[in-house]
């Protein structure tokens, strides 16, 4: 565990000089790389990008709130910033420095007028791990063991002014345009709002995990809401390994693949039966057993998803839609990705792009089985992202491409099809909770 932190910087002022601090750091970076690089021209920029990964991580785990989860997004997705700063950046997923004792003593106090002594049997003060918005605290009561997240002070308040800060270097790191990077920020500003209530958390925590309780092979932490308030969580502790940690015990292929067809199906079931999903799937939110278990915790982060789009989304994945121009210019119109006001040339352009992207997020749809454990797949992916942060035309594009409902659904993809490779799960990826009508369905709100 990494060392405490005594305060957590909460004024717009002093988050603003921290940001202010970084930039020069990265400032320095840059000019020890040409200067090197100007005496050598065999240096890469590996060691730049190892630099600036460094330096921006410890700057964003101190203020931690918004702008570290926004790093921990990144991470998860891959394609869009080079390996040194998803390695990184995936240390906020749970290895981010703790908060100190006192500070958690004060938050309960603050909501429950207790210590955690007088709240709990048994309460250990040292944080068991810690992220971008909130850490996790062992306690015992009633002789059963429980897990209790407390959130960092002054998180919600800074989130809006923090957004603001994070953007330059969200451009300048993701290679985007500012019009993607705006419509990005907007709407992880409304989920991360949401994900500094608890209560919300506990309320869809419990309705999700009482909807997919069904679905063998997963398990969920009960809530306790009589102890639990806006800022903090108590719930069940649960057992089993991280990601990185169950793969260290190399388990056995069927393993994998059992539980990798469980978080599939936990996903689509979500997706296609409750249009509301766990929008957060990132390592350090399972837990896995050897007897081929998944635990799922965290549902901060859970995006609900209306009609219209739900049909217009999953129309797009249906192979016949794109080799039909005028269905695919349709919905494409509806989603955001091209707009009438723009150039026939450059409708072409975005729509040869999305087709391109369509075809391959949507590849493990069209087999019976999909093997993730293929990494040339995630590689003609990456490097496909890779190759649009270098299109003048992504680059210049004054209209974000997208609707905002897409960005946390295609995140919620992008995380599982990742968990997935690591698994390196074999999947029986034909969705049994698509409804048999849904062409039907689709066609009234085309």
């Amino acid at each position: 565990m990494q060392k405490e932190q005594s305060s957590i910087p909460t004024t717009k002022v002093a988050r603003a000089s921290e940001f202010v601090k970084t930039g020069f750091k990265i400032g320095v970076n840059h000019v020890k790389y040409y200067t090197k690089k100007a005496f050598d021209p065999s240096t890469t920029k590996d060691e730049l990008h190892e630099l600036n990964a460094v330096d921006i991580y410890d700057s964003l785990s101190q203020l931690k709130g918004s702008a570290l989860k926004v790093a921990q997004m990144m991470s998860m997705d891959r394609n869009i910033l080079p390996k040194q700063y998803s390695e990184r950046f995936q240390l906020s997923q749970y290895s981010a420095p703790p908060l100190s004792g006192p500070l958690v003593v004060k938050t309960f106090q603050k909501y429950f007028g207790k210590s955690p002594s007088e709240m709990y049997d048994k309460f250990e003060m040292n944080a068991n791990n810690a992220a971008s918005i909130g850490q996790v605290h062992i306690a015992y009561k009633n002789e059963k063991k429980l897990a209790v997240k407390v959130q960092y002070p002054g998180i919600a308040d800074s989130i809006s002014s923090d957004l603001k800060m994070v953007k330059p270097f969200a451009v300048r790191l993701m290679g985007l345009n500012e019009a993607d990077i705006d419509n990005y920020m907007a709407e992880v500003e409304i989920k991360l709002m949401e994900e500094t209530d608890y209560l919300l958390e506990v309320k869809r925590g419990t309705e999700i995990s009482e909807a997919c309780a069904h679905i063998e092979g997963l398990f969920f932490p009960q809530y306790y809401p009589e102890l639990s308030c806006p800022k903090i969580i108590t719930m069940d502790w649960l057992e089993g390994k991280h990601l990185k940690d169950f793969m260290e015990t190399n388990p056995p292929q069927e393993v994998l693949d059992r539980i990798g067809q469980t978080l599939w199906d936990f996903y689509e079931f979500q997706l296609h039966r409750l249009r509301s999903v766990h929008a957060d799937p990132h390592p350090g939110n399972f837990y896995f057993t050897p007897d081929g278990r998944v635990g799922i915790i965290d549902f901060g982060c859970v995006k609900e998803i209306s009609e219209q789009f739900y049909y217009d989304y999953f129309s797009l994945i249906n192979p016949e839609t794109v080799t039909n121009r005028e269905r695919s210019d349709r919905l494409f119109k509806k989603l955001k990705f091209i707009y009438d006001i723009e150039s026939a040339a450059d409708r072409d352009v975005y729509s040869g792009i999305f087709i391109r992207m369509i075809e391959m997020l949507g590849r493990p749809f069209h087999e019976e089985y999909f093997d993730f454990g293929d990494d040339s797949y995630f590689d003609e992916v990456y490097e496909y992202g890779e190759q649009l942060t270098r299109m003048k035309e992504v680059r210049d594009s004054k209209h974000p491409r997208g609707v905002r409902d897409g960005l946390y659904v295609n995140r919620t993809y992008y995380g599982l099809y990742s968990i997935l490779n690591q698994l390196r799960a074999r999947v029986k990826t034909h969705s049994r909770f698509m409804e048999p009508d849904f062409e039907q369905e689709a066609a009234a709100f085309m």
